[in-house]
């Protein structure tokens, strides 16, 4: 286990240089198009009759757990980060368009994306039962905060929509997690929970979750309010994001809350109330750079991993017909309430093409269709993710900021390279 990690800290920081030293592109983004160009270079090599090292990166990521990688190991210090620095006042006054967003938005969005799906993927030839249909429509529907909060430090949108638009995305995926959960079992099972049953499920997974995040939250302020030694304090901080996030998964309620709470808590009561001017700097100066670390190794990785996308005909038009219908349901469930009822979301006009078009996905969708049962039915969706993975932060990535200058004006920020 130690020399793939080896590998992949190797393989991201040049492709991390590499990015820095001639592309100069949003760091995130550029990692993974390196890494895909590696990946397909090998792919013509390999069809060129060199395939030697072609098979050896298709034995190399077959030997990582991406989703285990991820959901048991990154993911929780991702969140923690990402929840670090928001504005817990700012947050709080738009509770109630964040929650809304998040849990009903990626309701709706599911079973758009199910049957949308149902519908139209017979007409490119392929056939996929409704079950596997809404399975994709969880597991694509909720942005990823990694995704979205590495790339809108640079898109200079107004404070509140992208405070609206990391927050949503910060619980999105926990919600879409539990119904990840809920409609897996059904597929697998073939046996259908009572209504009942799945908003108990639901609710323990999530209201667990946040229970748990502000007790551990609550445990951890004690602690760095206690003492003034910012080794000390930085050490619990990592502390208490593992561990909380290990008796999360024990307890079987939704980790990705939980740490989110977690960091909205130490991020705002901490930050102010029990470290010192010393150790917050090094507490923020380490969370940012192991963020910075951790996010450059998982989209390396997703670069990486296209070797393993089926390229079939069939398979490409269905994950063409993925990415339409991952936008289509986006601006249903989200663009269009904001474009309704902007007077409720308190947002400024031209807020639901920022809020659109800035739901990336990224590693979490490609961890929870990883975490499949192997078959036919798992590679198309996996190459149906890829497809709208890849679109989400090359495409999408790269346009969100002329998006938010049409949205907002010409007050946009530069581009910064370094995120």
């Amino acid at each position: 286990m130690f020399d793939i990690a080896v590998a992949c800290l190797v393989i991201t920081a040049l492709a991390a240089w590499f990015n820095v030293r001639f592309i100069r592109l949003p760091n995130t983004i550029g990692v993974m198009a390196i890494a895909m160009l590696l990946s397909l270079a090998l792919l013509v090599a390999s069809k060129l009759g060199f395939g030697a090292l072609y098979a050896y990166e298709k034995q190399f990521l077959r030997s990582i757990d991406f989703s285990d990688v991820l959901m048991q190991g990154m993911l929780s210090m991702l969140l923690f980060a990402g929840a670090l620095h928001v504005d817990v006042s700012l947050l709080r006054s738009y509770r109630w368009q964040v929650g809304v967003l998040a849990v009903f938005g990626t309701l709706v969005s599911t079973a758009i994306v199910g049957f949308a799906l149902y519908l139209l993927l017979p007409l490119v030839g392929v056939g996929l039962p409704l079950g596997y249909c809404l399975v994709f429509g969880a597991l694509i529907s909720p942005t990823d905060p990694i995704a979205v909060m590495g790339i809108l430090k640079s898109a200079g949108a107004p404070d509140n929509v992208g405070l609206v638009v990391s927050g949503e995305s910060l619980f999105n995926d926990g919600v879409g997690v539990v119904v990840f959960s809920l409609l897996l079992g059904l597929v697998v099972r073939q046996e259908a929970p009572g209504v009942m049953d799945a908003m108990h499920l639901l609710a323990l997974e999530v209201g667990g979750g946040l229970l748990l995040g502000a007790a551990v939250g609550a445990v951890m302020f004690l602690l760095l309010r206690s003492v003034d030694h910012y080794k000390v304090e930085v050490l619990l901080t990592l502390a208490g994001v593992l561990g909380g996030y290990e008796l999360a998964q024990r307890l079987h309620v939704s980790g990705p809350l939980a740490m989110v709470i977690v960091g909205l808590v130490v991020g705002h009561h901490g930050r102010r109330l029990a470290m010192s001017d010393t150790t917050r700097h090094h507490v923020d100066l380490f969370w940012e750079l192991l963020d910075e670390i951790l996010n450059a190794v998982l989209f390396v990785l997703l670069g990486l991993e296209i070797v393993l996308v089926d390229f079939d005909d069939t398979y490409v038009l269905a994950g063409l017909v993925a990415v339409f219908v991952a936008l289509g349901a986006r601006l249903l469930a989200v663009g269009v309430p904001v474009a309704l009822a902007p007077g409720w979301f308190r947002l400024p006009a031209g807020s639901w093409q920022v809020l659109t078009w800035g739901g990336l996905r990224g590693g979490i969708s490609v961890a929870l269709v990883l975490a499949l049962p192997g078959g036919e039915s798992r590679d198309l969706l996996l190459t149906m993710t890829y497809a709208v993975v890849v679109f989400s932060i090359l495409v999408q990535g790269l346009s969100i900021r002329a998006v938010t200058r049409r949205a907002f004006g010409p007050r946009v920020a530069p581009v910064d390279s370094g995120h």
